[in-house]
């Protein structure tokens, strides 16, 4: 099997089986491209996962791009690309008229509800993970600090929020020896 079909069908397994969004699939995406496949390492992960969140669009679609080029250049970007959506969109497609036809059943709407813990417990699992490599010393917890305290005052716009985190970590591991 060429690469580009094995990057295909990592791919369209992430999307077939992550539901809840990008986070949710973090832990799908970081157990296939890192451990199964070795195609990257987890420095680069928590990388990609850091440029995914800062580029326009969705960061499943985003990381495997990434991943993709990184794998196999811009063939290898379409082929995980085209893998992550493929599954989605074909299911989105089948499944709206349902989905509008039931949306006030009490089936539909006790499984959703069922659903939202999950995606929660994924969500939390990449966080713990992504700490274990991101939180290495003290510089990194007090960036992750201001960052928190600044989120939640609600005042700031998470785009300043990840300028300021840049310019710190500029400071800290740039230009202060400490």
């Amino acid at each position: 099997m060429g690469i580009l079909t094995k990057i295909f069908l990592s791919f369209l397994k992430i999307g077939a089986f992550s539901f809840g969004g990008g986070y949710a699939m973090l832990p799908l995406i970081e157990k296939e491209i890192v451990k199964i496949n070795n195609w990257i390492s987890y420095k680069e992960f928590v990388d990609i996962i850091g440029i995914s969140q800062m580029t326009p669009g969705p960061i499943s679609i985003n990381s495997a791009t990434f991943v993709g080029f990184k794998v196999a250049g811009i063939s290898g970007s379409i082929a995980a690309t085209l893998g992550v959506i493929s599954f989605s969109f074909v299911l989105v497609s089948i499944a709206n008229h349902y989905i509008v036809k039931f949306k006030d059943s009490y089936i539909m709407k006790a499984a959703l509800a069922g659903m939202r813990p999950a995606m929660i417990g994924l969500i939390i699992s990449v966080f713990l993970s992504l700490g274990r490599e991101s939180y290495k010393d003290i510089k990194s917890v007090i960036i992750g600090f201001i960052i928190l305290g600044l989120l939640l005052t609600d005042k700031f716009n998470p785009i300043i929020t990840i300028m300021i985190s840049g310019i710190l970590g500029i400071i800290f591991y740039g230009l202060l020896p400490i």
